[in-house]
């Protein structure tokens, strides 16, 4: 494998992966919305059954309600129903007394943008627009499920309307509780309280005051509508993230409308989880977690159908069995909040949330970006500025692997070294490859150089690399994080274009949605196609008109595709490339072969006359 080959072969691998980065999964088209499928009465064949499956909405001659009408009389009440409000120094909303739902809750540290008047990044959002929202209703609801003959009617459903016990609102300091009285003898209670950041504590309890044992199950369930609207990408998980006794489960939303048809439960997996476990939607940033104290306990996940396309997942606790003037209760924890890894470790730890941290996407090199997504938190701790942490990380990634990168640039220092000769070999060689072959081995041989010396130290780098990539991705840390001057979102693309000279002159820039966007490139990603095109120049063109060919586009090529990428990625990008480049220079000069960068570049912008092709 000569130098050039060596070269090509590198480049398609690394374009392979920034290609993969670059794939994209939209959403489908928005849709009319509609409610879950309501828990209803469900007859045990055994009194002992522990799986209460919460099924479709069944008036009292069984026969199913449709659920966009179930919908519209949820969203009507809706708009009656009293409503709690919830005030934490991290979160804001309120409950519904309607099913006691979470449906209203922003998130008061993250803004939607960076305008001073933005309003807070909206977690969940109601059915109804009773709270000023217009996003997709996303929301999570509690009940019980009837067991051993008790009635539906007769347990707390998704549309039962509570009574708030007692007023106030709820925060860290004062937990609120709900209640309501079937009108036969069970008295259903519901203790919410919350922490100073974004866990809940949900204490479910009926007391039997009748005669007789009663059997019903408590359940939760995070119910969204839709999917939201940002772009998806393949280096990140969105959808359900679940933990089932130690084993992590990622399911996107487009194969989740893919499971299994369950009969009644419709598309649908279940699962039996013994010990303990939590189940959840995830964003980029954000997440939804249902997370029972322990168990056993069902997990489940569903979807309803492209009509009403809702995404569904539940935690269905065992059948308990009150007797007469007995209490029976059942607590879960839900969190609703930002991913902060430093938040979801103290809950892992200190909760205990069993490998909760595991809810951040860590990726296929886990092994690699958990430490990595460490030692940032640690840069950023101690500069205090993130864009500054993600250059240093750079700077410590690269010195690590440094003894790679050295193994591969003397490879590449005597490979060029053996080059006048191959090159000689190639002509006397003429068509005859076997011959060709024959001889560069033997070559190989005489002078003691691996060929693949120079490749393999170049791809062991490349899961180390992309595991950066994915760290400085999805940490939440960049998410509105300035770094110097004009960058005031390492999350967001560079805002300055070249269309109007960075702001220089008086109109601004296209937006994301017009045809001149991709043209609209910042001073961070032409940075990024000047750092690739000068780390390019420190070796000769190649001679084989494809690979000079391939090699001269490259660096605009990726210019133009990382332009619309978050400027932290295009700063790691950037900084990764200048090290490189000083790595190379160096190492080359200190073997005697310092590169000829400004002959190199001359070169480039010469073109080759007519005659000289034809040679």
């Amino acid at each position: 494998m000569d130098n050039q080959n060596k070269n090509l072969i590198l480049a398609v691998v690394l374009s392979a992966l920034v290609l993969g980065v670059w794939t994209y999964f939209f959403p489908p088209t928005e849709d009319t919305t509609t409610a879950p499928s309501q828990p209803v009465a469900e007859q045990s064949a055994s009194p002992e059954a522990t799986d209460i499956a919460p099924k479709t909405a069944a008036d009292s001659t069984g026969a199913p309600v449709d659920t966009e009408t179930m919908s519209q009389a949820a969203s009507a009440q809706s708009q009656s129903a009293a409503r709690i409000e919830i005030d934490t120094p991290a979160v804001e909303g309120s409950i519904s007394t309607l099913g006691g739902r979470f449906d209203d809750l922003s998130l008061k540290k993250y803004k939607e943008t960076l305008a001073e008047d933005s309003p807070d990044v909206r977690l969940l959002s109601p059915i109804s627009g009773d709270t000023g929202n217009s996003t997709l209703p996303y929301y999570v609801v509690y009940g019980w499920l009837p067991a051993g003959g008790l009635p539906g009617d007769q347990v707390p459903g998704p549309n039962t309307v509570w009574t708030q016990v007692g007023n106030g609102k709820l925060t860290p300091d004062t937990p609120v509780t709900l209640q309501w009285n079937n009108g036969h003898g069970l008295t259903f209670q519901r203790e919410i309280s919350v922490d100073d950041k974004y866990l809940f504590t949900i204490k479910q309890s009926v007391q039997n005051g009748t005669d007789a044992a009663v059997k019903l199950a408590p359940y939760g369930i995070i119910a969204r509508h839709g999917i939201p609207q940002e772009r998806r990408v393949y280096v990140l998980h969105e959808g359900l993230v679940a933990m089932d006794d130690g084993n992590l489960e990622e399911i996107k939303y487009k194969n989740i409308t893919k499971l299994d048809n369950k009969g009644a439960e419709g598309q649908a997996e279940i699962k039996q989880v013994q010990d303990a476990g939590w189940t959840g939607f995830t964003d980029k940033y954000w997440q939804t977690v249902l997370a029972p104290i322990s168990g056993p306990f069902t997990s489940v996940v569903k979807y309803s159908g492209e009509k009403s396309d809702i995404y569904q997942t539940e935690t269905r606790l065992p059948v308990i069995d009150v007797a007469p003037g007995a209490k029976g209760d059942a607590q879960t924890h839900l969190f609703a909040g930002a991913k902060e890894w430093e938040t979801l470790r103290d809950y892992q730890d200190n909760v205990p949330i069993p490998k909760f941290v595991d809810s951040l996407d860590w990726g296929w090199f886990y092994f690699l970006t958990k430490p990595m997504f460490r030692l940032l938190h640690f840069l950023h701790g101690a500069i205090g500025n993130m864009g500054w942490a993600i250059i240093a990380l750079t700077f410590i990634i690269k010195l690590i692997v440094f003894p790679l990168a050295r193994k591969s640039y003397i490879s590449m220092a005597r490979m060029k070294e053996l080059q006048p000769e191959m090159e000689k070999m190639k002509e006397a060689a003429g068509d005859d490859r076997q011959k060709m072959q024959q001889g560069m081995m033997e070559l190989y041989k005489k002078h003691k150089v691996n060929p693949a010396a120079g490749c393999l130290p170049l791809l062991i780098q490349i899961p180390i690399f992309f595991s950066l990539y994915k760290v400085i991705y999805v940490t939440i840390e960049l998410y509105h994080a300035p770094w110097i001057g004009w960058i005031h979102d390492l999350s967001a693309p560079d805002p300055t274009s070249i269309l109007n000279l960075f702001g220089l002159l008086p109109f601004a820039a296209p937006d994301p949605g017009s045809p001149l966007f991709i043209l609209s490139l910042g001073i961070l990603p032409i940075l990024l196609g000047v750092s690739m095109w000068f780390q390019q120049r420190l070796n000769p063109a190649p001679t084989d008109k494809t690979q000079a060919m391939i090699f001269a586009w490259m660096p605009w090529v990726f210019m133009f595709m990382l332009g619309s990428f978050a400027s932290g990625l295009v700063l790691y990008w950037i900084t990764n490339n200048t090290i490189t480049f000083l790595q190379q220079y160096t190492i080359m000069s200190m073997h005697g072969k310092r590169p000829d960068l400004f002959g190199n570049i001359k070169e480039s912008f010469q073109r080759k006359k007519p005659a000289e092709e034809k040679k």
